[in-house]
């Protein structure tokens, strides 16, 4: 069994040592409230320099986009420019807070009205809010918005929401917490919408499609046109899960292709950070019918003066105050910088580096669908005998790499998802190239070698199911 180096941090533990010192008081002294005193906890009691040494051996355990090639398939792993940090940390955008009246912080609706300009020319939409605060809370402020204009034109008997099984995972839970109820339409041969079944499905109790475009096996739909004409042709709207918008900025709008709602991801697509659980941002756009439902408030341009306003028939609001406006700084920063022709240039080269990857890989790994991917494509795992794709993306962990998105879209046996983004050198796309073909060569001749990987990490192959079913919370078990 695996042992620690270096004392773990209750080990360490000596009465009357302290990581701060506070001044003496010049206040009167209060006791705390019962409710925040916990003497139960047990805390180990340690020095500054010891806190600080064991958290940062923690972060050094991880694997980040800083760190290593993190090629996450359908959740888009691009660097965060350090200047979008600078960005935001100014002074008068950190210093400020939500509570303040609007005229003290019209640098900061400004910043966001330049936003909402920016995604309406980028996504070819007529209204914007920032409001939500994640890719999914925008997937479910779309719905909602779908919900409240068939709603205000009488279409109650509007309950059925469609979405192709290449979809996110997230689309069937946001139209079930909208209380409709979701109907899958398989994919077609090529890994586009089966026309004939959509066709099939369409009729006056239809919401709308739920599109991902291109869809999780990296495809753009062929017919994006005539699925999108079904779907309006029975009265339906056409929601565009925008998260795989990193394909197409800069090249195609979603708004003139026919999409009446989509959300964006501003960490997916915008560079600002992502994982572990947020800060996020998922604004939603419409089009001009739409436009009257957005949540908000959102910001106006007046003749010398911004403000906060609530649509005519807004949904209401989604999150308290106006969005995670650091992540807006963020992603502001990154649009301002790159431009039209930056934006255009990182969605080429997103595409030509999957492209790259597909073309080296897919002798050995096989790809379900023989077409030009977009921004990823996705591959099977089962190489060799007894050999999973959980077995190859356990194996990749020992050659420095954090493994590609597993087991996800569900219709392809074996999936491994890839995604390189534009922000990767041909170098380092080589290096994990030769890494999986030495592991697919590991798997016909060594295959006991995959099936106990990692091997160069603190905690080896997990028992991951019984770990989600009997987590161990404490520290002391």
């Amino acid at each position: 069994m695996w042992q620690s180096p270096e004392p773990l941090l209750f080990e360490m533990s000596s009465p009357g040592r302290t990581a701060f010192s506070l001044p003496e008081l010049d206040v009167p002294e209060t006791p705390l409230p019962n409710d925040l005193v916990r003497d139960e906890v047990d805390l180990p009691e340690i020095s500054e320099l010891e806190l600080v040494r064991h958290y940062l051996r923690l972060s050094q355990k991880n694997f980040s986009i800083d760190t290593h090639f993190y090629p996450l398939g359908s959740c888009t792993m691009k660097y965060n420019p350090k200047v979008n940090e600078t960005a935001a940390g100014l002074e008068g955008f950190a210093r400020t807070h939500p509570f303040q009246p609007e005229e003290m912080v019209q640098g900061n609706l400004e910043l966001m009205y330049r936003l909402q300009e920016a995604l309406k020319e980028i996504a070819g939409f007529a209204g914007i809010s920032l409001q939500p605060a994640a890719g999914a809370h925008g997937e479910f402020a779309g719905v909602l918005i779908m919900r409240a204009y068939h709603l205000d034109r009488g279409d109650t008997q509007r309950i059925k929401m469609l979405i192709p099984d290449s979809a996110h995972g997230t689309n069937p839970a946001s139209v079930a917490m909208s209380g409709f109820e979701a109907v899958e339409i398989p994919s077609d041969q090529r890994g586009n919408v089966d026309l004939a079944a959509l066709k099939a499905a369409c009729n006056d109790t239809v919401v709308g499609l739920m599109l991902t475009n291109p869809n999780t096996l990296g495809l753009f739909e062929e017919q994006i046109s005539e699925v999108i004409d079904t779907i309006h042709a029975c009265g339906g709207l056409v929601y565009g899960d925008g998260a795989n918008l990193n394909a197409l900025m800069g090249v195609a709008r979603p708004g003139d292709l026919g999409f009446d709602v989509m959300h964006f991801n501003l960490h997916k697509t915008f560079t600002t950070p992502h994982g572990g659980g947020g800060p996020g941002s998922g604004p939603v756009g419409v089009n001009q019918k739409l436009a009257p439902f957005l949540p908000g408030p959102i910001v106006n341009r007046g003749a010398d003066e911004y403000r906060l306003v609530m649509p005519e028939k807004s949904i209401g609001r989604l999150k308290a105050f106006h969005g995670n406006f650091g992540m807006l700084i963020r992603a502001f920063t990154y649009v301002m910088m790159m431009g039209e022709d930056g934006l255009r240039e990182a969605t080429l080269n997103a595409v030509l580096n999957a492209n790259y990857l597909k073309a080296r890989l897919e002798k050995v790994y096989p790809v379900k669908y023989n077409r030009t991917c977009m921004h990823e494509f996705v591959a099977m795992g089962n190489i060799a005998d007894s050999i999973h794709t959980m077995d190859i993306a356990k194996r990749l962990i020992d050659y420095g790499f954090h493994p590609p998105t597993v087991y996800f879209p569900l219709i392809v046996h074996e999936a491994l998802m890839i995604e390189p983004t534009e922000t990767e050198s041909k170098e380092t796309l080589d290096r994990f190239v030769d890494a999986l073909l030495k592991i697919a060569e590991e798997a016909r001749n060594d295959p006991d070698l995959l099936h106990t990987a990692p091997h160069t990490t603190p905690v080896t192959r997990l028992d991951e199911v019984s770990a989600a079913r009997k987590p161990v919370l404490c520290f002391k078990g």
